[in-house]
């Protein structure tokens, strides 16, 4: 096995994005080798996750740093470790992950969280241990990371502990979807919420991530599905994971969203999930849901960064509101089981792939997912 000193820089083909909100530029960039506990691995596809658009778009604040590799979603080989990795060797197939599993810590050694305490979540433009950066551009200058990934490179830099093996027998674009937005949803339903047989769901927001939940609990045996969302397509590709009903929020005339929610379900739906990342959205789910046992699961963060305000009385009343990161998932431990779910017939995850483009035609799946044209569009890296 090659050390750490032996590992040389590699160039390669990234998007690079330069200004908050403009397209990405491909550009020739230079990957350093791994340091102590980190790995380098070669990006066979990547996809686009709202997040990393949300972050794009920024153009002042804390987070609008560029030069920045984004992509956080992705399925890759092991090139290279650096020293103490002693989990991958070259070749593995791996998944890389925006939150870590260090198998140390109070949190990763209980079943009670997904939240590692050792290495905790960050938004950082670093490397997570030392915060430093793995990329340069042409002419020398640092690029920042993204989500301790930065998939829409060629190569890219992780820490061991942000990475989980996979089995080879799972195609590679199915893999990737597990890297994030079908965990976050299948794993909100499961290990969150814990939704049981029989139950009834509202899902506010059928994108990816509302549509894995409703793939979650279509596993679970739930027996009412009910999506919430303004556009009417998203209806007939939720029936293959288990939607049973569809409410348009623009055809309700002067009812309110929980008003038609409560009549549906005769007091309110067991379980509630809102995947938009709206405040007033946050509300309405929490309206929705039952007294007495009702659960508001919350998978995204506000995107305007206003307040979740909520009436005390209805706590009293014995509901209550979840946040979920990362659907509670401990990648390590539960992307396998997903894994092999697919791969004996169980989960569904080809309908999530809407599109496929090659790197040089990133920009487009930005395109395609603002004008609410695709789930998932796949990037190869080699296309």
């Amino acid at each position: 096995m090659a050390t750490t000193n032996t590992i040389k820089p590699i160039k390669c083909k990234a998007a690079v994005s330069r200004a908050g909100g403009e397209p990405l530029q491909i550009e020739e960039v230079v990957v350093a080798p791994p340091k102590a506990y980190e790995v380098r691995i070669k990006i066979i596809c990547t996809s686009l996750c709202h997040t990393d658009v949300t972050f794009w778009r920024m153009k002042a604040g804390p987070f609008a740093v560029h030069p920045i590799i984004f992509g956080h979603e992705a399925v890759g080989t092991i090139e290279s470790v650096g020293e103490h990795v002693d989990e991958f060797k070259v070749g593995d197939l791996v998944v890389p992950t925006f939150m870590a599993q260090c198998n140390e810590c109070i949190d990763c050694t209980s079943e009670r969280s997904n939240m590692c305490s050792k290495l905790e979540f960050q938004i950082g433009h670093g490397m997570p241990r030392d915060g430093t950066t793995r990329f340069a551009d042409a002419k020398g200058e640092p690029i920042n990371h993204f989500l301790s990934v930065s998939s829409f490179s060629e190569y890219t830099v992780v820490d061991g502990a942000y990475v989980t093996k996979v089995d080879p027998a799972i195609s590679p674009e199915k893999a990737c979807l597990l890297s994030c937005g079908i965990s976050t949803g299948v794993g909100a339903a499961w290990k969150v919420a814990g939704v049981e047989a029989g139950s009834t769901i509202a899902i506010f927001g059928l994108g990816t991530v509302g549509l894995a939940v409703a793939e979650g609990c279509r596993l679970r045996g739930v027996s009412r599905i009910i999506g919430i969302d303004l556009n009417p397509d998203k209806f007939e590709l939720g029936k293959t994971v288990g939607l049973t009903d569809f409410v348009n929020p623009s055809e309700l005339g002067e009812k309110s969203i929980s008003e038609v929610i409560i009549e549906m379900t005769k007091g309110g739906a067991d379980y509630c999930f809102e995947c938009i990342g709206v405040a007033s959205v946050m509300n309405d789910a929490f309206k929705s849901s039952r007294k007495g046992w009702g659960k508001t699961i919350i998978l995204g963060g506000e995107m305007h960064g206003s307040p979740l305000c909520l009436e005390s009385y209805n706590i009293l009343n014995g509901k209550s509101v979840m946040g979920s990161l990362f659907g509670g998932i401990k990648a390590k431990t539960d992307i396998p089981t997903l894994v092999n779910k697919y791969l004996s017939k169980e989960l569904e995850l080809d309908m999530f792939i809407t599109h496929e483009v090659g790197l040089a035609e990133i920009n487009t799946s930005f395109d395609l997912l603002l004008e609410g044209k695709s789930l998932r569009c796949i990037i190869w890296m080699d296309k």
